[in-house]
């Protein structure tokens, strides 16, 4: 009662809370009477009862006219779960404010949005007839009408509320966006694509509906034409050159590796490791540790420092690490540093520093032959070749440019479990057979001992063994009905049940990948966009002019906030003009007549005809 304004405002916000539970103000009189006996049968002070009763009384109050001023029809809809009630609710609102009477009701100062209210208490199909309804183009001789823009002003975060709470009802969100003409001129058709809203907010920034849209992890809804149509506009407009900008140092440090490491240093032992080669082989390997370490090392510590601030782990295994190795790009890169640290602490140059005008062959200004080096020179090379893979599959995301080859990668990515049980079976086999065979007292010499005999079971599998040294097993029958055991499970089932899974792996996944390449390239247009002044984005979006009305059909000028581009007639065909147009009076304040569609052509209303025409005859038949 100290901040008695704030205390009403948080009184109406949860009266228009039960106008959504649909609680009857009957109730409220009953609960007031039972309240004040509890009260006064723990305790005899008067005064404190009186107390209790005058304020329960006025919360009460304040709670039932909230109640009645926030009751409309189209909340009550709501709570029927009803579409068609839904349709006849909002069927007497004025053309002019249909909209807000689906997505805002307000007492006092607090609201709430009947479409989220439906949303939130599960009646998805109001909600979906709300989106369908809001996202109607209907016109009469003055106007358009469009539900879009009142739509995301009044819930700008709609595509995260949905991707949350009711992912079913994204493709009608998305269906709504689209207008396509039945007129088709020259084998094509207009089609206009309404994503302002979806590619900036109120702010004019980058909107955060692909970042939804993503995190989502959905990708049947990634593939829907308009959320095609808008990513692909941002990535190949501004974003597809600040990323390839952005790998093109990776790309530089890539060229100096390749040179340093397999290079030069097969030149150097051509042209006897003269000076010159020798020198630039120093060059490249320092550019690598200054120039490609550093810039990992940079970036790592920005990231883990990040979130160690924020508290940002997960878990893998027993194990919390930061949540930024969970990018297989981040993960791959903090591989990289590591092996390029082990690299620079096992680099014979730097071992053989001081040590160069020695008596060995190679001897001179930065060798790397000397015999202190000697001992680290096999680390170096395998850790070397490890590098070299690791720099060349960090590359892999440079395929996002085509998403027939970004699917292909990310197919590979999923059959490769299926090769692993192949492996995995392989191994048991090669294990069973060559202990069984190892216990067998033979003379077949390329099958004495577990080691030896387990290597040419691995060849035979391979197909790499030498089919000479079957004549051995001629004497050796046991070993060659065992041998002949191994090659029937293995080459004929084994391998045969391989392609039979990788086929069947390959049709069940391959629809969906072309999804999950959109994830990918939707990520990183995300990730991106970060890194895009406002300024250019501004001029990014004033070139695509979506302040300007698109014409419906020709001279048919209609609504701004889109894009139109031309399709194939066959693409999409269709032959019912899908805005709603209206004669008659044009004033704001009037409702739209009924639509046929929505009265003489649903199902429940066809019943109700019936049963009334039913009702009718058996009166007639009693008079």
């Amino acid at each position: 009662y100290r901040e008695p304004k704030k205390m009403v405002n948080i009184l109406s916000a949860i009266g228009l809370r039960h106008v959504g539970y649909g609680v009857l103000t009957e109730f409220f009189a009953p609960y007031v009477t039972g309240a004040v006996e509890v009260v006064r049968s723990m305790t005899s002070d008067a005064q404190a009862e009186e107390g209790f009763k005058w304020s329960i009384s006025l919360i009460a109050r304040i709670l039932v006219r909230t109640i009645n001023e926030g009751s409309t029809i189209v909340m009550k809809a709501v709570n029927t779960n009803a579409e068609r009630t839904l349709r006849r609710a909002v069927a007497i609102a004025p053309r002019g404010k249909r909209a807000l009477w689906m997505l805002n009701i307000t007492v006092g100062t607090q609201s709430i949005s009947p479409l989220y209210w439906a949303i939130e208490s599960g009646s998805l199909n109001t909600a979906n007839a709300m989106i369908k309804d809001l996202l109607v183009i209907r016109a009469d001789r003055d106007n358009y009408y469009y539900g879009c823009d009142d739509l995301f002003e009044r819930h700008p975060e709609i595509i995260n509320r949905l991707c949350g709470d009711a992912p079913a009802l994204l493709p009608t969100l998305m269906d709504g966006l689209i207008w396509r003409s039945r007129v088709a001129v020259a084998g094509e058709r207009r089609v206009n694509y309404y994503i302002k809203h979806l590619m900036q907010d109120a702010d004019g920034k980058f909107n955060q509906a692909l970042e939804w849209l993503v995190l989502s992890k959905d990708p049947k809804i990634i593939c829907h034409p308009v959320v095609t149509f808008f990513s692909d506009l941002v990535w190949n407009g501004i974003a597809n050159r600040y990323f390839l900008f952005g790998r093109l140092y990776f790309l530089f440090t890539l060229s100096i590796f390749l040179v340093g490491q397999s290079i030069l240093h097969h030149l150097g032992d051509e042209l006897e490791n003269t000076d010159e080669i020798r020198m630039s082989i120093f060059a490249c390997r320092c550019m690598i540790y200054v120039g490609s370490m550093g810039q990992l090392l940079r970036s790592q510590a920005k990231h883990l420092l990040a979130d160690c601030r924020s508290r940002n782990f997960i878990r893998v295994g027993p194990i919390r690490v930061p949540a930024y190795l969970a990018s297989k790009q981040d993960s791959g890169c903090a591989v990289l540093l590591l092996t390029l640290i082990l690299m620079c602490t096992q680099e014979p140059i730097f071992w053989c520093a001081g040590h160069g005008s020695g008596d060995f062959p190679g001897a001179g200004l930065f060798t790397e032959k000397c015999p202190e080096a000697k001992a680290h020179k096999a680390a170096y090379t395998t850790i070397s070749m490890f590098a070299m893979v690791l720099y060349w599959v960090l590359l892999i995301d440079l395929t996002i440019f085509s998403m027939k080859i970004s699917a292909y990668v990310l197919v590979c990515g999923q059959v490769l479990s299926e090769i692993g049980l192949f492996l995995l079976a392989l191994l048991f086999l090669v294990g069973t057979f060559a202990s069984s065979i190892s216990a067998l007292d033979n003379e077949a010499s390329e099958f004495i001992g577990v080691p030896k005999s387990a290597l040419s079971l691995t060849e035979i599998a391979l197909r790499m063994f030498d089919t000479d040294n079957f004549s051995e097993m001629e004497s050796e029958s046991t070993v060659l009905i065992a041998v002949s055991t191994f090659i029937i499970i293995v080459i004929v089932f084994l391998l045969q049940l391989l392609v039979a899974q990788l086929n069947a792996s390959y049709s069940s996944i391959y629809s969906d990948m072309v999804g999950y390449a959109r994830l990918n390239r939707g990520r990183v247009i995300v990730t991106t966009m970060s890194g895009v002044s406002q300024k250019r984005w501004s001029r990014f979006l004033t070139g695509l002019g979506f302040e300007e009305r698109l014409e419906f059909n020709e001279g048919d000028i209609g609504l701004a906030g889109g894009l139109q581009v031309m399709e194939p007639a066959n693409a999409n065909p269709t032959t019912k003009d899908t805005i709603v147009r209206i004669g008659g009076s044009t004033h704001p304040s009037m409702p739209w007549p009924e639509e046929r569609s929505m009265a003489d052509d649903d199902e429940e209303d066809k019943f109700d005809r019936l049963d009334k025409q039913l009702s009718k005859v058996s009166k007639k038949l009693d008079e």
